[in-house]
């Protein structure tokens, strides 16, 4: 190929605009593809964050969840000990009523004696 054969392929392309775009587009492909690469890594970044909020708001609703329940377990367990204490309570008081009780009639001589 001659010069003027070339010259008339680079003025049929785009003369020395066409040239000079050509020179800038393969100089700039590779920082190009680094900024489309950027750009999906940010969109992936992104959506990961999404991500990790939406698991840590879960997690935090799971947690209250579970709190709740434990509080409830725990009112319910003092419930039942308050009910035991109060039937120990009484059955106290019904022991030391049985072993008070006055076995003859008329109590002047009181069996089992009594300090009352």
């Amino acid at each position: 190929m001659e010069t003027a054969d070339v010259l008339t392929i680079i003025g049929g392309i785009g003369g020395i605009q066409g040239f000079i775009e050509l020179v800038k587009w393969w100089r700039g492909r590779k920082v190009q593809d680094r900024q489309d690469i950027a750009d999906v890594e940010s969109k992936e970044n992104e959506n990961d964050r999404r991500q990790i909020d939406w698991l840590e708001k879960r997690l935090a609703e799971r947690d209250a969840k579970i709190d709740r329940i434990y509080e409830e377990l725990r009112a319910e367990q003092n419930a039942r000990l308050e009910e035991i204490h109060h039937r120990h309570e009484v059955e106290l008081k019904l022991t030391e009523a049985e072993a008070k009780k006055c076995h003859k009639r008329g109590c002047k001589d009181r069996i089992p004696p009594s300090d009352y």
